[in-house]
């Protein structure tokens, strides 16, 4: 297992990152201990969770998944300082319409929410899950940087950020003098590159933000478990299916078709297992996020460590997907 440095703070993570949003969702408790242990019996050393987690789940309130590592944690004796814990904050907890957003207020209470959820006393990287309008860029990073000199948070990132927005996050961090984003969490992958390369790519690069992309394997479909042909299967879950059905074109087809003849040319690795190693050839991605439910999932995953295309691999599916105006 690769471990490379998160953007230009000093935390080194795996090159693979065990994403949460299946726990107490797709996965129960009991499975998300198994992926986790195995995780970090395979050298991951970066969870990524949120507070909102699962809680578009009839029943559920939220904060589930982040119980669910508190307790793998404290049940399994897990070296903390071993662990580069993140997890995100912005959506709403309750049905107080207060209790949301970006706001000094909202991130203090949430915070403490998360630390006592996780139990733990600090947080490696607090991200800011999506932007939020109503509050002063300002008064988030300001509220941040004090959770930073309090050490209830180490470092501080951004998810779903537009590329303006991040810029306007760093020169206020900069003319403030606070502490900044250090990290982004973009939606990305091989049938969704616009949206990051347009123009978040060329922030990231210039500004040594780090990159962990979210669902990289586009919702389950660059698994190869949707097939033309075939019916849909029977975990389809409507939380994804919209967005699956979207990567249902000639070109999401044609790309299913080209990373299977790809992998099987390189010794039989499988459809996931060279998308995410498409991610990992890019310099500039920090770390995939993966989200396996159950541990057959997580050793197809995991064999996407230390996997790099060649010059030739990567240039036939850059070309495959393509995008207007590249």
């Amino acid at each position: 297992m690769e471990y490379r440095n998160l953007g230009r703070t000093g935390l080194k993570v795996s090159e693979l990152c065990m994403g949460t949003m299946q726990f107490g969702w797709t996965a129960d408790e009991p499975a998300s201990h198994l992926v986790l242990s195995a995780g970090v019996d395979a050298g991951i050393n970066f969870i990524d969770t949120a507070n909102v987690y699962s809680r578009w789940v009839e029943g559920n309130a939220g904060g589930v998944a982040e119980e669910i590592i508190g307790r793998w944690m404290k049940k399994h004796k897990v070296n903390r300082d071993r662990i580069v814990l993140a997890t995100k904050v912005r959506g709403r907890m309750s049905d107080d319409p207060l209790d949301e957003g970006l706001s000094r207020r909202h991130i203090l209470s949430a915070v403490e929410a998360s630390l006592r959820r996780l139990q733990t006393d600090y947080i490696d990287l607090y991200q800011t899950h999506s932007p939020d309008e109503s509050t002063p860029i300002e008064e988030t990073l300001k509220a941040m940087d004090d959770l930073v000199r309090q050490g209830k948070v180490r470092y501080f990132g951004a998810s779903n950020y537009r590329a303006w927005q991040l810029m306007q996050a760093l020169w206020t961090a900069d003319k403030d003098g606070t502490a900044r984003f250090d990290c982004l969490q973009p939606h990305y992958h091989l049938l969704n590159r616009a949206e990051f390369e347009r123009e978040l790519a060329a922030v990231c690069r210039a500004y040594g933000v780090g990159v962990i992309p979210y669902s990289p394997l586009a919702g389950g479909f660059l698994t190869g478990k949707y097939r033309p042909d075939a019916a849909i299967p029977e975990d389809w879950r409507g939380h994804t299916s919209l967005r699956v059905k979207g990567y249902m074109t000639e070109q999401g087809w044609s790309t299913l078709a080209l990373l299977e003849r790809l992998g099987q040319a390189k010794g039989g690795k499988s459809i996931s297992q060279m998308a995410l190693a498409w991610l990992l050839s890019d310099p500039l991605i920090t770390s995939p996020i993966i989200g396996p439910k159950s541990m057959e999932q997580f050793n197809d995953n995991i064999g996407a460590a230390g996997l790099r295309l060649t010059e030739d691999e990567k240039k036939a599916l850059d070309e495959a997907t393509a995008w207007e105006g590249r």
